[in-house]
This record gives structure tokens, C-alpha cells and sequence, in this order.
């Protein structure tokens, strides 16, 4: 173009034609390149574009794009002839020199000489002065957003160090709570202890006292023997002096003794009697003495029957503490008595529905033998029959033969060979009375197609038995293989693959070898079912060494279903699956030259159901990878497949699995309903209610899954290991409640919020199930497909089934979730305190008329009901919703299976379950008197409804009796339970109805 073109006045020198070749060969840069709203200014001003079209151009609704608005602005410029072109190339000059350059080979050069003439130099500068301001308007406005866009980032950036201080802060005070709360348990056991050490030091004081006091009566006692003791003696002392003097005076007198002696006698006399005195004196003082002391243990005694009176009156209001302690502790005794009776009853109910179902399997193992035996003994008839039926068919090929040779016009025949009957085997469909394509063209061959025209037209649609030459058609071909599979599925085992023939094919058209696509079979590689089969004479193209078999083409299976039906020796050999659950099946390796080859599975191919005998199908859509391996590796013969091409797919679940994204593939949650100890290495100990991510189904060989233990406020795991898959969990859980059944011990209560639990019983309806939940235990699936005679005859005519492991959805409701708490009488003090804080209120019932009540039970608004006169109390789901939009929470007083209701309306509740022994009940005495209500009914309907609290399809919360001590205390360990749970993800448990 350089070369054309080499100064500018040469280029108005063009004709019309050369400058708009010029222009379209370089049309798809100039429509790429180009922006119409600066060109148009230079435009109007040449004159070769009016307002209407320049408005049309910019803004015209037809075009959705800046490509389509240049092609619009190059058509309308065209119709303008060279006037349009010279303007648009000189305005390509000022605002694209480089397309211009491109177009022209010249280098754009402003000089106003050179301008084409289509305006004048004033407008030209105004146009130039518009074009100019309006480009340094876009610039500042440019410049005015990028200041804006920096301030937002920076409030961004400045708001998200704010929040990532906040969080720090947060965490710090997480800490520092639980710190707390973990020193508060350990100094209250401290005190507990404490008391008890307090409690047996005053009993060994009280004993060691009352010894005192008996050693001290003891030692007075013997002080008064004493006394006593002394008194006699000295009374014994006097009376045996007396008695020496009497016998020495008497001695004396008899001696006749002088008046000397008389008169000393005397005076002995007289010192004896003052010596008497003296003695009766000293006795006085001694008795004196003995009233002092006697009054002062008098004084001693008062004072000591005083305090003692003191004991006896704290020893009685003791002995009535102990007494009402006896009284409790008999009655908790009474009510553990029938606790335990109680759970021994469910646990023989318990051991006898295991051995019905355990008779119940024994006689589906028995009917289920008698079935197989009756029909084997049908397929023996069925196969002398068939035999039977191929001899006649085989009779009927015959005459049909001879009955066409006699129509053929003469010429050279062969002669007609006996024909053997068929054996057991079915014959492959094989073109047997077709004639094989020749060059050159058989007069007979039109003939014999023009006399059979009629029967043929009529056999193509109504018969699958057809005998004419045109090969049937694609129903009849239909027809003939939904029969023979129905017959006997199994005798396709024998044949490698169903050949198809095309429809519409006739012998009086040109049929070209490559469309037919024949391959010669020697007869000696075919199986001896074939080589049976002695060729016709009515057949002029088969020998007696060769013949015509028609190959299956290799098709392209389309978006739709399609149904695909081959020899599926050992089909997991043949592919490879991966995915699994909501991902699909899908076909991963295929080996090259296999069955599976030859009917053009490729990877990418999703497999949707298998299909291997009548009423023996499996849906792999939702089931695990582990189920559908299984499954696979079972089909060992003639099968159906169910395939789709879903590339995009297949492809993002490459990419996933290359990326390591664990919610991709074989991916799900679980709830755990039993506890479950890991004590191999590797294992995953895990616990009643706990989440788990199960990630790989065929982790180990497929006998355990690799799960992730999933944190209460995310979706992200923390501890990763091996968990049995659902075959061995559902064996340990029946294990474990025959176990528990047997023990002695697991019958006493435990106490409230003490060990963990250990069992949920969760049963299902296999025959309502959904498809996921079919993939764990074989619902959706016939008997015979089982991998192992499963345990407690759960195949048996029983369709409910114990459930180790619960199907779970992650929730994240923003709004402020209702309340709802456990037992429902305790619920109703708590609301009553909890209504008079911020941030909660009762969802209370409102009364509805009757059309009311119909209209909202058509749309299922109604939560909970009960019936008034002329109409009925009931709580709404507008009411519930209406408070959630306040971010306030709203405080429940319903029914527990008012939980699935509520799931059903996308509202998540949050439950609290406050556990309630004989100690806890006593703390809400006076509540519960204001209520009407004993503390028997508060225990009573705590148990019952501990007991639907398993059946609910969330998670609770749970307080435990230690943890508070008044309702003071309850109501603050309610309020962080409350804020706690609303930051947690909710887990729903999928329905498997």
C-alpha cells in the first residue's frame, strides 16, 4: 500500500472504489481500534454525517458492543461514497495515526494544505478545540475517580486493620474466658473437698468431746467412793480405840487398883472425851469442806446440763437435716430403681426385636434359596423350549428359502446344504439373507427387490421377525433386542457385541462398501455357536469358508442419556471411574482395544445407572465412589449402560483433584451416631454428635473413609483419620448396643450432663430413602447385589434400618436466630426473664378464623397450633419472621417436632437443653410453684423429652447442672450459650424421605 500511496494528495486522486478497498482490507483493525465518539465530532463538522446519525451511532439499542457501533459508523460512511472516505481517514489521522499509517503507508503529517477541502480551517480548529476540552473532561474525570478509588481503599484498608484488632482482642478475651472458667470449675472442686474435710474434722471434735465428758464423770464418781472410803475408815478407827480402852479400864478395876489410880483414870476419861470433842470438830470443818466443794459441783453440773441441753437441740435439728437427707436420698434411690427398670424393659424390648429380625433374615435366607432353586428349574424349561423354538425357526428359515428361490427368475443356484439346528447359544444379528454389494450390477437383484417390495415396506415397521432382504430397521432392531434380553439376558454373554444395521438401506440402491463397512470373519475364528450355522443357498455371497459380518461404527454419544448395551467382562478391568456423590460417576481410563473401547466410551462419560439382568439396576447419580466400585466390579458379562458426555464436568473435577480441593469429588458431611474409639494408628477417635467431612470412601483399600473432625464456627477440619465406612459402622453400632444390653452397670443412671453419650438410634425407611442415603445401605438396590450377608438381618422383610451416620448440610443463617429450649417447662421461666433484656422477645400465638387457618395451612405458615372457639391459636411463621428482621431473637414455647417445620421454612432454632436432676430441681421450687407445677412433673417431662431431643435433625446445646448455681447464674450461662451458638455453623441432617 506504501508503495500506492506515497504523499497525501495523492490519496484524493483515488477512485472511490480504491480508497473503500483500502478501508475494508483493514476493516477488523479499524473496528477494534477505534472509538466512535471522537471521530463523530470530526464527521458532522465535514459533513458527511447528519445528528440523527451520529446519535444513532452512540446510542442506538440495536448495538451492544463498540465493534458493532465502528461497523454501523463504516457502513453509514460508505453510502457517502468518497466524501466519507477522505473525512474518515483524515479524522483517523488526528485520533488513530497508527491505523492510519496501517491503511494508507503514510505517516500522518498535520498540514492544513493537505486537508481534503471538505470544511474550513475555522470549523476545523473549533472541531479540534471540542475534541481537545473533551478529552482533558475525560482526563480529569479520570483522575477524579482514581482519588476516589484511593480514599475507598484506603477507608478499606484502614477498616480492615480495625477489624483484624478487633479479632485479635476477641480472641484474647476467648482466652482469657476460658481461662477462667477452667480456674472456677477447678476451685469449686477445691471447696467441695474442702467441705468435706470440714465436715468429717467436727465429727471426730463432736466424739473426742462426749469422751471427755464421759472421762469426767467417771473421775468424780470415783471421787465420792473415795470420800465415801475415807469415812468409814475413820469411823472404824474411833470405834476400835473405844474399844482397847474399855477392855484396858475393865482390866484395871479387876486389879483392884488404888484411889490414885482412880483419879487418873479419871482424868484419862476426861482427855478422852476432850479428845472427842477435838474429833467432832475436825469432822465439822471436814463436812464444810465437803459442802463447799459439793456446791460448787453443783454449780458445775447446772452449767454443764445447760450446755449439753445446747447439743441436744443442735443435735436434733441435725438429726432432722439427716433425716430429710435420708428421705431424698431414698427417694432418688426410688426413682433410680425405676430408671432402671425402665431401661431394662426397653433394653429386653431391645434384645427381642434383634431376635425377631434375626428370625426374620433366617426366613428371607430361606425364601430366598427356594426362590433361587424354582428359578433355576424355570431357566432348565426355559432352555429346552428355546431349543425347541430354534428348530422351528431354523424349519421356518427353510421353507421361507425355498419359497423365495422359487420366485427368483432362472439362472445358476447352488444347491441347498441340510441345516443343523441351532444350539443353546443365540446367533449374533448378522446379515444372513442380505446379498452382499457387487460392482457390477444383477438384474435379479432389482427383480427380487421390486416383488418383495410390499412385504418389505410392511415388515420394516411391524415386524422384528423379519426374512426379507432389505435389512430391518432401526425399531424393529429395538424390538428384537428388548425381547431377547427380556427372554434371557444371559444369553447375550455369548455374543460380543449387538451389530446394528442401518435403516432405509434397500438391494436396488448403490450401496458403497465404506457406508456398509463389512469385515470378513473366518469361520474358524468364530465361537461354536456360529460354526453351527451352515450357510443358505439362498445366499449368493456366502461361502462355506467366510462370512459377512457388519461392524458397530463408532458413534458419538450425545448430551442426552443414552443407553449403551455390550459385553462387560470384567468391566472395571475395561475403565476407571472417579467423582462420586452429587459430582456423578465418571469414566476416567478406558483400555484400548476392550469392549468399552469399541463402543466409544471415552473419559468424560458419566455413567447414570447399570443395568446387568431384568429388575437388577443401580442409579449411580448421588452415590458414593465406594457404592458404585462395588457395584462395578460385580458386572461380569452381558450389561447396559446409562452414559452422558458432561466434558465441563469432568474437566473441573480434574482440576479439582489436581488442586487438592477437598470439596470436590467424593465429598459430604456426617453426623456421627455413635462413639466410636480410635485405637489403631491412623484412626480417627471420634464421638457421639460429632460432624465429620468425609472425603475419600476408598481411603485404605475402601474399607474406611477419610473424614475431617469439622470445628463448630466453620466448615474447615482440624483433626484428619480413618473412620469405618457405613457397612463395619453400622456392625460396631449394633455391637455396641448389644453390649450395652448385656451390662448391668449401663442400666444405672447416669447422672445428668456427667459421661458422654454414647449411642443415638436413628432408624430409616430403606424404601423411602433418598439416593444418597441408598448409597450407604443398599435401599435402592436389589438383594442380590449385596456385597455381604449383612448383619442383624437388615435385608431381611423388615425395611427399617439402624443408621450409624447421618447425611448433614452447612447452614450460615445472618439473621438472629428463635430460641427454643429444653425441658419446655424451664423454657417458660427463662423466657419470662429473658423477654426483660435486649435482643429477645416472645414469639407469641395468634388467633386466626377459620379462613385464616385454611389459608395459612395451604401455604404452610402454621409452626404450632391449638384450637379456641370460632377459631385457633396458632404460631406463624410471619410472626417468628418478623422478629428475625429486627435482629431480635425470638423466644419459642413449642413442641420439639415443631424443629422439622421450622427447618422446612429455612428458619434454624437454636436449641438449649438445660439437664435436670433431683438436685437441680430444687432450685427452681418456687418457680415452679408459681407455675403449678412439682418438681416430679419437672423430672418426668425432663426425661421424656431428653428422650424426642435425639430425634431432632440439628444440634443442641447443652448445660450442664454444675455449671451454675441459681437462676441468676442460669440465665447468664444461657445468654453466652445463646451468643455462642449464633456464631456457629448450623448442621442439618438431609430428611431421607
Amino acid at each position: 500500500m506504501a508503495e500506492l500511496c506515497r504523499t497525501d494528495s495523492s490519496l484524493a486522486a483515488l477512485d472511490e472504489e480504491v480508497l473503500w478497498e483500502m478501508l475494508e482490507d483493514h476493516r477488523c483493525r479499524i473496528v477494534c481500534s477505534i472509538c466512535p465518539s471522537r471521530l463523530t465530532p470530526y464527521l458532522r463538522q465535514a459533513k458527511v454525517l447528519g445528528q440523527l446519525d451520529e446519535e444513532e451511532v452512540l446510542h442506538g439499542p440495536r448495538f451492544t458492543n463498540t465493534a458493532m457501533r465502528v461497523g454501523h459508523l463504516l457502513d453509514l460512511l460508505k453510502t457517502r461514497g468518497k466524501n466519507g472516505a477522505l473525512a474518515l481517514l483524515e479524522s483517523l489521522k488526528f485520533h488513530n495515526a497508527d491505523v492510519y499509517t496501517l491503511v494508507t503507508g503514510l505517516q500522518p503529517a498535520v498540514d492544513f494544505s493537505s486537508f481534503s477541502g471538505l470544511m474550513e480551517t475555522s470549523k476545523l480548529t473549533e472541531c479540534l478545540a471540542g475534541a481537545i476540552s473533551s478529552l482533558q473532561e475525560e482526563l480529569s474525570q479520570e483522575k477524579g475517580q482514581k482519588e476516589a478509588l484511593l480514599q475507598q481503599s484506603r477507608r478499606l484498608q484502614e477498616r480492615l486493620e480495625q477489624a483484624e484488632a478487633r479479632e485479635r482482642s476477641l480472641r484474647q478475651l476467648e482466652a482469657e474466658h476460658g481461662r477462667m472458667q477452667r480456674e472456677v470449675s477447678a476451685r469449686f472442686h477445691e471447696v467441695l473437698k474442702l467441705k468435706d474435710e470440714m465436715l468429717g474434722l467436727s465429727l471426730h471434735y463432736s466424739n473426742a468431746l462426749q469422751e471427755k465428758e464421759l472421762a469426767t464423770t467417771r473421775c468424780r464418781s470415783l471421787q465420792e467412793e473415795l470420800y465415801l472410803v475415807k469415812q468409814e475408815l475413820q469411823r472404824e478407827k474411833m470405834s476400835s480405840s473405844c474399844e482397847r480402852e474399855s477392855r484396858e479400864r475393865s482390866l484395871k478395876m479387876a486389879s483392884g487398883l488404888e484411889p490414885e489410880d482412880e483419879e487418873l483414870s479419871r482424868l484419862k476419861e476426861e482427855n478422852e472425851r476432850l479428845r472427842s470433842l477435838t474429833f467432832s470438830l475436825a469432822e465439822k470443818d471436814i463436812l464444810e469442806q465437803n459442802l463447799d466443794e459439793a456446791l460448787e459441783t453443783r454449780q458445775q453440773l447446772v452449767d454443764r446440763i445447760h450446755s449439753l441441753r445446747e447439743r441436744a437441740v443442735a443435735a436434733e435439728r441435725q438429726r432432722k437435716q439427716y433425716w430429710e437427707e435420708k428421705e431424698q436420698t431414698l427417694l432418688q434411690f426410688q426413682k433410680t430403681q425405676a430408671d432402671c427398670e425402665i431401661y431394662k424393659e426397653r433394653l429386653g424390648a431391645l434384645q427381642s426385636h434383634v431376635v425377631e429380625l434375626q428370625k426374620e433374615r433366617d426366613q428371607a435366607y430361606s425364601a430366598r434359596d427356594g426362590a433361587q432353586v424354582e428359578i433355576s428349574q424355570s431357566l432348565t424349561e426355559k432352555d429346552a423350549l428355546r431349543r425347541k423354538v430354534f428348530e422351528l425357526t431354523d424349519q421356518v428359515c427353510r421353507l421361507r428359502q425355498q419359497l423365495q428361490a422359487k420366485l427368483l427368475p432362472p439362472g445358476p443356484k447352488e444347491e441347498v446344504g441340510p441345516r443343523e439346528p441351532c444350539p443353546k447359544g443365540k446367533q449374533r444379528l448378522t446379515r444372513t439373507f442380505a446379498l452382499c454389494p457387487r460392482d457390477d450390477g444383477s438384474p435379479s437383484e432389482s427383480q427380487l427387490c421390486s416383488d418383495l417390495s410390499a412385504t418389505s415396506s410392511r415388515e420394516l415397521v411391524d415386524s422384528f421377525r423379519s426374512s426379507s432382504p432389505v435389512p430391518p430397521s432401526q425399531q424393529s432392531l429395538y424390538k428384537r433386542a428388548a425381547e431377547d434380553f427380556r427372554e434371557d439376558p444371559w444369553s447375550f454373554s455369548s455374543c460380543p457385541e449387538i451389530l446394528e444395521v442401518d435403516q432405509g438401506s434397500c438391494l436396488g440402491a448403490k450401496v458403497d462398501d465404506a457406508d456398509l463397512d463389512y469385515e470378513i470373519v473366518d469361520r474358524a475364528d468364530l465361537p461354536e455357536s456360529e460354526n453351527s450355522l451352515q450357510p443358505s443357498s439362498g445366499d449368493p455371497c456366502l461361502s462355506t469358508s467366510s462370512i459377512p459380518v457388519r461392524r458397530r461404527p463408532a458413534r458419538k454419544i450425545l448430551s442426552q442419556v443414552t443407553v449403551l448395551a455390550f459385553q462387560g467382562d470384567a468391566l472395571l478391568e475395561q475403565i476407571s471411574v472417579i467423582g462420586g456423590n452429587l459430582t456423578g460417576i465418571f469414566i476416567h481410563r478406558v483400555t484400548p482395544g476392550s469392549a468399552a473401547d469399541q463402543m466409544a466410551l471415552r473419559p468424560g462419560t458419566q455413567i447414570t445407572m447399570v443395568e446387568t439382568e431384568p429388575l437388577s439396576k443401580a442409579v449411580l447419580e448421588g452415590m458414593t465412589l465406594e457404592r458404585a466400585v462395588r457395584l462395578l466390579q460385580r458386572v461380569n458379562g452381558f450389561c447396559c449402560l446409562s452414559v452422558k458426555v458432561n466434558v465441563e464436568g469432568y474437566k473441573k473435577l480434574v482440576q479439582d483433584m489436581e488442586a487438592k480441593v477437598a470439596t470436590s469429588g467424593d465429598s459430604f458431611y456426617i453426623r456421627v451416631n455413635l462413639a466410636m474409639e480410635g485405637r489403631a494408628e491412623g484412626e480417627l477417635q471420634v464421638h457421639c454428635n460429632d460432624v465429620l467431612h468425609i472425603t475419600d470412601t476408598l481411603f485404605q483399600g475402601g474399607s474406611c473413609w477419610h473424614a475431617h473432625r469439622v470445628s463448630p464456627q466453620c466448615t474447615k477440619g482440624t483433626e484428619h483419620g480413618a473412620v469405618p465406612n457405613y457397612t463395619r459402622a453400622q456392625q460396631l453400632l449394633i455391637g455396641l448396643i448389644q453390649d450395652m444390653a448385656h451390662q448391668s452397670t449401663v442400666a444405672r443412671k447416669q447422672p445428668s450432663g456427667g459421661a458422654r453419650k454414647l449411642v443415638r438410634i436413628v432408624s430409616v425407611d430403606r424404601t423411602k430413602a433418598s439416593p444418597l442415603w441408598s448409597s450407604f445401605d443398599g435401599g435402592q438396590l436389589d438383594p442380590s447385589w449385596a456385597e455381604e450377608p449383612p448383619t442383624m438381618g437388615f435385608w431381611a422383610e423388615s425395611c427399617f434400618t439402624l443408621v450409624p451416620y447421618t447425611l448433614v448440610h452447612p447452614r450460615r443463617p445472618s439473621q438472629a436466630r428463635p430460641v427454643l429450649f429444653v425441658p419446655g417447662v424451664v423454657g417458660k421461666i427463662l423466657i419470662k426473664k429473658l423477654c426483660l433484656l435486649h435482643g429477645f422477645k416472645r414469639c407469641l400465638a395468634e388467633y386466626l378464623s377459620q379462613e385464616e387457618y385454611d389459608t395459612s395451612c395451604q401455604r404452610g405458615d402454621i409452626i404450632q397450633e391449638r384450637e379456641a372457639p370460632g377459631g385457633h391459636y396458632c404460631v406463624t411463621r410471619r410472626a417468628v419472621e418478623s422478629l428475625m428482621e429486627k435482629n431480635t431473637h425470638a423466644l419459642l414455647d413449642v413442641r420439639l417436632d415443631s424443629i422439622c417445620v421450622l427447618h422446612k421454612m429455612e428458619v434454624f432454632p437454636i436449641i438449649i437443653h438445660v439437664s435436670i436432676n433431683e438436685k437441680v430441681a430444687k432450685k427452681f421450687k418456687k418457680a415452679l410453684q408459681r407455675l403449678g407445677t412439682t418438681e416430679d412433673q419437672l423430672l418426668e417431662a425432663a426425661r421424656q423429652e431428653e428422650g424426642e431431643l435425639d430425634k431432632a435433625p440439628c444440634l443442641y446445646s447443652s448445660l450442664a447442672p454444675d455449671s451454675w448455681s441459681d437462676l441468676d447464674a442460669l440465665l447468664g450461662c444461657v445468654r453466652l450459650a445463646i451468643a455462642d451458638e449464633q456464631k456457629t455453623v448450623v448442621w442439618t441432617e438431609q430428611s431421607p424421605h
